[in-house]
């Protein structure tokens, strides 16, 4: 299982609690975002009337159902599937990476939508960089790609390799 990173779930937490626009709180990273609250409050303000009923006290099984109101409107808002959290990761505490990996994703693929104009998590996305080559750019090249596919190595072989799978004997 992949170590938990008390910064990067530091840095999480403020960027949450900033777009939020609240102080964030004390407490343990798990316990802040357990009941689902914090998490559905921020769907909202990234999509407003995502989630349109979020459970402030219940039972358990009641305040999972937030954890899961999120998933959905994360994934609606471009999260890839992958990268989501199972409930039980968050709520029974089985795997807090792949949460802090989750939250990384949202705010990755805020990016990708010009209406979010708040702070930013983690790196910035790439754009898309297409190169188009002439006809005769190409050609001008096509003698040192041969050159490489045909096994110029500057002398070096593979003779007295005695095949694959054979054990070297000393």
């Amino acid at each position: 299982m992949v170590q938990r990173n008390k910064e990067q779930e530091k840095e999480v937490l403020d960027w949450i609690y900033a777009v939020l626009g609240e102080p964030v709180p004390a407490g343990d990273y798990e316990n802040i975002l357990r009941d689902g609250i914090v998490l559905c409050k921020l769907a909202n303000k990234l999509t407003p009337g995502c989630i349109k009923k979020i459970q402030e006290r219940g039972t358990n099984f009641q305040l999972m159902e937030n954890v899961q109101r999120f998933q959905a409107a994360i994934k609606k808002y471009g999260v890839p599937e992958e990268e989501i959290f199972q409930t039980a990761d968050l709520f029974e505490r089985r795997n807090i990476p792949q949460v802090t990996l989750c939250l990384y994703s949202l705010g990755r693929i805020t990016q990708k939508h010009p209406e979010y104009t708040g702070p930013s998590l983690g790196p910035k996305m790439a754009d898309k960089n297409e190169r188009t080559f002439t006809e005769e750019q190409l050609r001008a090249h096509e003698g040192e790609l041969n050159t490489f596919r045909s096994g110029y190595n500057k002398g070096a072989s593979q003779a007295g390799h005695g095949g694959m799978g054979n054990t070297r004997h000393m």
